[in-house]
């Protein structure tokens, strides 16, 4: 009998138990929880993306790829392919204000299936079941819309299991949906979940949520502040920092990380304020940042929150720099709007440069990479969605590269062998180039190098395909990625597996 359909015999009435056992209320996601980014409410952030017509998020399953080669895409004939089948639960967010994050959170998984094919991704996704094949390999996807909700993404993991036969989980835009996850259905049951893009540092740093069972290949919010911070240590004048942040486990993680490096790099801490998500009285604080003799200033903010820091930021005389990290499209269209209501149109380099707005950190954006790999992922992902590939792309990219690796490498397509490929692996093939990211056995989070870079006024090459108003320039830094993850002996490192 297979691990999966033993799994189904024995775990369901354990499952339907710990179903109602999750805590206070129903514990349903917040926007500002999708990995550092999020924030969005229905009247901040447009979803113009075109990708909301083409079936995303309804029923009807989609068909088979067709294994084809398409023109102008390479084959990976160099890698083995494997033989048979393995069955994959999806867990993303893929209906309402905030499908765009589940979106590309799939759309990065399916371009690094496709990849390994020597395919373009399919272009029309929805809910339901749809098969890639990398040679005689079948990815069976069965894909559910966690509507970006706690509650409804631990029910669908739990049907996935019970009833889906799935070898193992993938997904989860938004942290609190992952943690409840890996808390009340992974933990219970032992199936492989491949987190992303869901970044809460906490996934994989903390005892309760951190298994062998779990990997995470996307970038977390501890990187961003780690490299944003050595940055800022190591290459700009600035020595006194003022650091803000959102009060929960986001804008948390993004200050205290910057407060241990800037610390140990020798920066000045002179202060540190925490408030709520969308608050907007900013200007009696930058005062208190300016008086308290800040060069720089950290924000550790989302959508909800930046435009009116940012306001309040460009239209007074403050002698410091804002620091951050560069998010997604939608994000970029809400600041972007922002830059331009206060500077005045048309942006240029000039405005931007007198704003004192960054540099700033990028996990992944499409032109922080420059090997094949990442030039055939943007040609293909932007001709399959009309968007380039954006903040949580590559992450997934990387999952799915990575899960293929280890069947190759295992031979097997049970689960618990693919966890155990999984562990300590260096994936060859990701948008950052060959071998880019390694999985740390010692919390199953993949390392990889981050980007710093200027913020700069959307080139007429990419104004269709990004639709915001800014963009991040070619990097002007890298930050190794030994140097950006949360080490095995910190004091915030509460895994050890």
């Amino acid at each position: 009998m297979s691990r999966r359909r033993a799994l189904k015999a024995l775990g369901a009435a354990g499952l339907v138990g710990l179903a109602g056992c999750t805590g206070n209320g129903d514990g349903n996601d917040t926007p500002t929880d999708a990995g550092g980014d999020g924030g969005a409410t229905p009247t901040e952030t447009p979803m113009n993306t075109p990708t909301e017509t083409d079936g995303m998020g309804g029923d009807t399953p989609t068909a088979t790829s067709d294994g084809g080669t398409p023109t102008g895409t390479t084959a990976r004939t160099d890698i083995p392919t494997g033989s048979g089948s393995v069955r994959i639960g999806v867990l993303q967010p893929l209906s309402g204000d905030l499908a765009y994050y589940g979106q590309q959170g799939l759309w990065g998984f399916l371009s690094g299936l496709s990849y390994k094919a020597g395919q373009d991704p399919p272009a029309e996704v929805s809910t339901g079941e749809m098969t890639v094949s990398v040679g005689d390999l079948d990815y069976e996807l069965v894909i559910r819309d966690t509507e970006f909700t706690a509650s409804v993404a631990q029910n669908a993991a739990t049907n996935l299991i019970q009833n889906q036969d799935v070898d193992m989980l993938f997904g989860c835009s938004s942290s609190g949906s992952a943690s409840r996850v890996i808390t009340t259905v992974v933990n219970a049951t032992d199936v492989p979940f491949m987190v992303g893009p869901a970044a809460s540092a906490d996934i994989t740093a903390n005892s309760e949520t951190c298994s062998d069972q779990v990997f995470r290949a996307s970038e977390n919010t501890a990187m961003d502040a780690r490299s944003g911070g050595r940055y800022v240590a190591t290459e700009t004048d600035v020595s006194k920092v003022y650091l803000f942040g959102a009060d929960y486990s986001f804008g948390r993680a993004v200050v205290n990380n910057y407060e241990s490096v800037l610390r140990s790099e020798g920066i000045e801490i002179v202060g540190k304020r925490f408030v709520e998500r969308g608050y907007s009285e900013w200007d009696g604080l930058l005062d208190n940042a300016e008086e308290a003799g800040a060069e720089g200033i950290v924000t550790g903010f989302t959508v909800a929150t930046l435009p009116a820091i940012f306001t309040s930021f460009l239209s007074g005389d403050y002698s410091f720099r804002a620091f951050g990290g560069f998010a997604t499209r939608i994000t970029n269209q809400v600041i972007g709007n922002t830059l331009k209501s206060v500077l005045g149109e048309p942006l240029t380099m000039e405005k931007l440069d007198d704003a004192d707005a960054g540099p700033v950190t990028t996990r992944y954006h499409w032109n922080q990479y420059d090997n094949p790999i990442n030039d055939q992922f943007v040609e293909s992902y932007t001709g399959a969605y009309g968007v380039v590939p954006d903040l949580f792309t590559s992450g997934t990219f990387t999952a799915a590269s990575a899960v293929h690796q280890a069947i190759v490498e295992s031979g097997s397509t049970d689960g618990s062998d693919i966890a155990g490929a999984l562990k300590g692996m260096t994936v060859r093939d990701t948008p950052k180039g060959r071998n880019a990211y390694t999985f740390q056995e010692y919390n199953n989070q993949a390392r990889s190098e981050m980007t710093v870079a200027d913020v700069i006024p959307t080139q007429d090459e990419w104004a269709d395909s990004w639709g915001a108003a800014i963009q991040p320039s070619e990097p002007r830094a890298r930050i190794p990625a030994d140097r950006v993850t949360i080490p095995a002996d910190s004091p915030d490192m509460n895994c050890s597996l």
